[in-house]
């Protein structure tokens, strides 16, 4: 899942580089989301290039901190 992903990375140095084809299909939903800039091979690009994943914004934090947040 794509905040999975997000919780994954909260803590590593970027710029991140990413590999694997679902890491990038999960970025690309980040991206589309606002909660990490990154650069990702586009739909007509060939399958398993890289991306690389820039930051996790201030929305993207702010979402990370929500998600930390004990339920009611």
């Amino acid at each position: 899942m794509p905040m999975d992903f997000l919780r994954s990375i909260e803590e590593a140095s970027f710029p991140l580089a990413i590999h694997d084809e679902a890491d990038v299909q999960r970025a690309a939903v980040l991206v589309a989301a606002k909660l990490i800039d990154a650069n990702l091979p586009g739909p007509d690009d060939d399958a398993g290039r890289s991306g690389v994943i820039l930051r996790i914004t201030p929305l993207g934090r702010a979402e990370l901190a929500r998600l930390r947040q004990p339920r009611a």
